[in-house]
């Protein structure tokens, strides 16, 4: 099989990870997969943050807790050592699609390159607020940005879950 077509359908979100950090050529094979994911009229709006300073991955995941509603304690992270955040240029027209595109690439990439991965959502919620500008502004971070998600990375603690069938029968519309 195709490793690409491969890759897809075998990804699956992880949850669970070891404590230590990613090799860091791969973390930079993924942010490259990420950063060359299309985009629209190749205005190329996405920024991704690499986050591997435990002190502000606890921050951002504790950000994320009280955003989702969850009780203290849980890690929204899933135990996770390193966090790449997706960030878009609110200015341009596509953002949003954009961001999601790389998102999209960095967890086929992951995957690809044997890493876990899962999206988490609530980044547009943490960078709207006074702490999320503020960790920006402290990071040189400047312009009116939004965020998309984060892509959790790890070494998994665990199994690969097995791939699902899917009902495509039930969600493709062919039109002759």
């Amino acid at each position: 099989m195709n490793e690409v077509l491969k890759a897809i359908k075998e990804r699956r979100s992880i949850r669970k990870y070891k404590p230590e950090l990613p090799a860091r050529d791969i973390v930079e094979k993924i942010i490259d997969a990420g950063l060359r994911a299309p985009s629209g009229r190749k205005a190329q709006p996405a920024i991704i943050i690499d986050v591997k300073n435990k002190e502000l991955r606890d921050k951002l995941s504790e950000m994320n807790r009280k955003i989702g509603g969850w009780d203290e304690g849980f890690d929204p992270f899933y135990g996770a050592p390193e966090v790449l955040i997706v960030l878009v240029d609110k200015s341009k027209p596509t953002a949003i699609y954009d961001g999601s595109l790389t998102l999209g690439n960095m967890l086929l990439a992951a995957h690809s390159l044997g890493l876990g991965a899962c999206w988490i959502h609530r980044a547009k919620q943490e960078f709207e607020s006074d702490e999320g500008k503020k960790i920006l502004a402290d990071l040189g971070i400047k312009g009116d940005y939004e965020g998309i998600g984060h892509c959790i990375l790890g070494y998994m603690d665990g199994e690969l879950p097995e791939p699902y069938d899917i009902k495509a029968s039930e969600r493709t519309f062919v039109v002759e």
